[in-house]
């Protein structure tokens, strides 16, 4: 194996290659090994209904990009997306995939680009400020959040405290992948040199998996300690922490961001991020 050191791309596999072109633009050499997969979910009933009442709905809460992705896959032959919804979502990947599902930009909620983090806390001011005429009308509202099988409840709080009926839709579920004998070799192989291969962590659900992935590939001697990762959001850090990883780097979701984070493991003195 050579001794240049890689970014271990650890979202599920079609997300992760799309993020390998990203950071092959800045130079960063990659390697995907998905600690998540992307399934449908077990019934279409909740996406069916979601699209029956889109019209009348108004806000819908996309989680991620795969969110979009398999809500739109449900969408009755020949339905456009109504002006008059809104469109919401933390991250710059699922705006882009509701801008590809003809969603017009006009519609799109997302935090500001100066946005200390992408999450749900950031979000929530500027979809409050896009909702002020159906707040001060103060008629019946609904708002939708698309996601998979569970997840945070902070945003749909919000919601609900500014007089939302909120309703759930399970759009897919995220299940742990299977490994071939090929993956555990290869990971055995990077644990051997620990600190040039840098893991990027952009859910909790996988570093939840990388613990199965230690297991499957060499049962307790899984050197986490002496790994170096990067992380998207501080609960995922935790997460990761929570591993064992020795030494976590907090970055934002975008490949210039990664780039950085990665030539700061690999290239200078390593720092803790900010608390």
């Amino acid at each position: 194996m050579s001794t240049a050191a890689q970014l271990i791309l650890t979202r599920p596999r079609a997300q992760a290659v799309l993020w390998q072109q990203r950071l092959a633009v800045h130079g960063v050499p990659t390697r995907v090994l998905p600690l998540l997969d992307i399934l449908p979910p077990a019934s279409g009933l909740d996406l069916a209904q979601a699209w029956s009442v889109l019209p009348q709905t108004q806000v819908l809460v996309f989680v991620s990009p795969n969110a979009v992705h398999h809500f739109f896959a449900a969408a009755p032959k020949g339905a456009a997306w109504p002006a008059q919804v809104l469109a919401a979502t933390v991250g710059p990947g699922s705006a882009q995939a509701l801008t590809q599902h003809g969603v017009p930009a006009a519609c799109i909620v997302q935090p500001a680009p100066d946005a200390p983090s992408l999450d749900s806390e950031q979000l929530w001011p500027v979809l409050e400020q896009r909702l002020a005429a159906v707040l001060q009308a103060g008629q019946p509202w609904s708002a939708w959040v698309i996601r998979g099988e569970g997840g945070r409840e902070w945003l749909a709080q919000r919601l609900q405290e500014r007089g939302a009926a909120v309703h759930y839709c399970s759009a897919y579920r995220r299940v742990c992948p299977q490994w071939t004998e090929q993956d555990c070799d290869w990971v055995r192989q990077a644990w051997q040199q620990p600190q040039q291969h840098i893991w990027l962590f952009s859910s909790s659900e996988a570093a939840a998996h990388a613990r199965l992935l230690g297991a499957a590939a060499g049962g307790g001697a899984a050197p986490w300690r002496q790994t170096l990762a990067l992380c998207t959001h501080e609960r995922i850090a935790r997460s990761v922490e929570a591993l064992g990883v020795g030494h976590v780097v907090l970055v934002r979701p975008d490949a210039a961001a990664v780039a950085q984070g990665f030539r700061q493991l690999t290239g200078g003195a390593l720092e803790s991020p900010a608390s």
